[in-house]
């Protein structure tokens, strides 16, 4: 199997099946996320699982083994660094850098990219704040809670961005919003499905399903 649509697959996998309660991932989500036919990803999970890197079963959808979650992890590890890479050494923003590291993931070595881990003083989340897995293909600890979930007149640190396109990460940039941002909850107003936040002395209003994708520590 071609190793880079392997390596696609288990990472996509893993992101969907991560959280959920028997840790799966059903065969639409995995092309959904993809972006290709039900059947293709049906056709690949067969084959993973006959290499030992998934556990299948029809209509119940796909499971990571223990050397599948290894190399997903691994995947992630590239990807993040790559991204973060892109940020501090070449100038992009965070809005320019995903779909280049999707390239970039398969083409860098593990040995290069320790030595980006290093070079960048051994970070532990990227330009979203996803958590950067460690060497050994473990997976650091996550923190934040919901900004959906913050009441009125909370103040917070951003963490996390769930939401990674790139017309939203503008929106939040020129809202005054970026990972480690300190912000404040003017209204939340989950009635009527919207928020508003004041950042850098400049407002914002969110829909309450993207609030729901920015992960904040309470201050």
């Amino acid at each position: 199997m071609e190793s880079a649509k392997v390596e696609d697959y288990l990472k996509a996998i893993y992101q969907v099946s991560i959280g959920t309660p028997q840790g799966t991932a059903s065969t639409g989500e995995v092309a959904e996320r993809l972006r290709v036919t039900p059947g293709s990803v049906t056709t690949m999970l067969q084959r993973l699982a006959e290499s030992g890197l998934v556990k299948y079963q029809a209509h119940r959808g796909a499971k990571l083994t223990a050397s599948g979650k290894k190399l997903a992890l691994q995947v992630l590890r590239r990807h993040r660094l790559v991204e973060l890479f892109l940020v501090k050494m070449l100038g992009l923003t965070w809005d320019e850098i995903h779909e280049e590291a999707e390239q970039l993931e398969h083409a860098v070595s593990d040995r290069l990219v320790d030595r980006i881990d290093e070079r960048l003083g051994f970070p532990d989340r990227d330009p979203h704040g996803d958590p950067i897995p460690n060497a050994d293909g473990t997976l650091r600890s996550t923190h934040g809670e919901p900004l959906s979930a913050c009441a009125n007149e909370t103040t917070f640190i951003l963490e996390r961005v769930l939401d990674q396109s790139p017309d939203f990460l503008r929106y939040l940039t020129d809202g005054g919003l970026e990972i480690g941002s300190e912000a404040t909850v003017v209204e939340n107003h989950p009635s009527a499905g919207i928020m508003t936040i004041r950042a850098n002395e400049r407002q914002l209003s969110l829909s309450c399903e993207m609030a729901r994708k920015l992960l904040v520590r309470p201050i």
